[in-house]
């Protein structure tokens, strides 16, 4: 199994739906810039409305925080449409108008860290309006979105190479194009930080939105969201169910991991007679162990006919590129099913499980690592793959990934 960077499905259930609960705030923000500097002890505060009752609104706040908002009859309420960058286009709202579920920036005067305070202003955007805009760029997403892994890029032509299941597409840049990039253990689209392309690097996953030419061979890059990823697999050793930690060696590196399995982890598990058909993909249909164990197809798997010495290589190259392909496509049919296979929870598994993990790399070569996804009942796909050469695939931040 590829312990870098393999192509993956983005919590495959349509992250990128969430995109409007950050867009929204960036529009609310960009806003009230707009209306000049806020006058001296005031205070605005961007969140999700979790509470309203009487007067007083409770806030979810971005940073954290719950805030309750008193809303007088003398402040301003307005109604801010998704997408707007300008005050202006606000209409004028009531009170009654704000709902659960809501965005909501609320500007008044309070004491620093104050978890109260009345609003001399309330703008709003309605939740109902945001699903509606989610619905949009999910369509979009699955419509133009292509996911894949990083060959090269270069920088100063503006073009990274990407590989996409079995494809190599060139993906073009230009100066509209926006960047995005994963940190840490969420591949939710809100969790996400503006990125640049000198941050994207060779193997690592990537999602973009945009046209492709006529032949399918070349993509103009609308939209680009990028991360570095682990991919791990093997038996677990052991389980801390109080502070969520997994340990196992890692079939491609052999090196004893300890994996963070926290609320963020989307937990999967795959029938045994689907992994089944998914490890008879990998190989071809041949036996457990056959060619192609190793990541990325490049060697043999198995310790059958190149560790006894044969030194016949005709063929070997094309057999590897075979292999890699059918593991690539074993991926990509596992990413596809993914938002259909039953969640499980941590104290589903047991001591001896074979499991696939998705994992972000605090820093090179750590040992620790927090889990963005995990598959359990994989042990068919692991025998088939004893050196770790199969991909769990999964698209980032959302949308139609291959």
């Amino acid at each position: 199994m590829a312990i870098r960077n393999s192509s993956i499905a983005l919590r495959v259930a349509v992250i990128i739906g969430l995109l409007c609960s950050l867009a929204g705030g960036a529009y609310l923000g960009m806003a009230v810039q707009a209306q000049g500097p806020a006058p001296s002890a005031s205070v605005s505060l961007l969140g999700t409305v979790k509470m309203v009752s009487g007067n007083t609104v409770t806030l979810s706040t971005d940073t954290g925080q719950t805030v309750t908002v008193t809303v007088p009859a003398t402040a301003q309420v307005v109604q801010l449409p998704v997408g707007s960058t300008d005050l202006k286009a606000a209409k004028p709202g009531q009170f009654s108008d704000i709902a659960l579920g809501d965005r909501v920036l609320a500007t008044g005067k309070a004491e620093a860290g104050a978890t109260s305070f009345n609003a001399l202003r309330v703008v709003l955007i309605k939740s109902t309006a945001i699903a509606q805009m989610q619905a949009e760029q999910q369509a979009d997403w699955k419509a133009r979105g292509t996911g894949g892994i990083v060959s090269s890029v270069d920088s100063a032509k503006g073009i990274i190479t990407l590989q996409s299941g079995s494809k190599k597409l060139t993906v073009t840049i230009s100066s509209t194009t926006k960047f995005r990039r994963f940190e840490g253990d969420s591949v939710k689209y809100e969790d996400s930080k503006p990125g640049t392309i000198a941050q994207i690097q060779p193997k690592d996953q990537m999602q973009v939105l945009g046209n492709k030419s006529a032949d399918a061979t070349t993509i103009q890059a609308e939209e680009i969201m990028s991360g570095s990823f682990l991919n791990l697999s093997g038996l677990v050793t052991s389980i801390d169910q109080a502070t969520g930690k997994i340990t196992f060696k890692d079939l491609a590196t052999k090196k004893s991991m300890t994996v963070n399995v926290t609320s963020n982890c989307d937990m999967r598990n795959i029938p045994l007679m689907t992994a089944t058909r998914i490890a008879a993909q990998t190989n071809g249909g041949g036996p457990s162990g056959g060619r192609g164990g190793r990541r990325g197809g490049g060697t043999s798997g198995a310790a059958g006919v190149d560790d006894a010495g044969t030194n016949d290589t005709a063929g070997t190259t094309g057999q590897e590129d075979t292999a890699g392909a059918m593991r690539r496509s074993a991926g990509a049919d596992l990413s596809q099913m993914m938002p259909r296979l039953p969640t499980i929870k941590l104290t589903d598994l047991k001591i001896g499980d074979a499991v696939m993990v998705v994992a972000s790399e605090p820093s090179p070569g750590a040992s620790t690592v927090d889990a963005i996804t995990l598959v359990s009942g994989v042990e068919p796909i692991l025998t088939a793959n004893p050196n770790g050469g199969m991909s769990l695939g999964m698209s980032i931040g959302g949308g139609g990934g291959e």
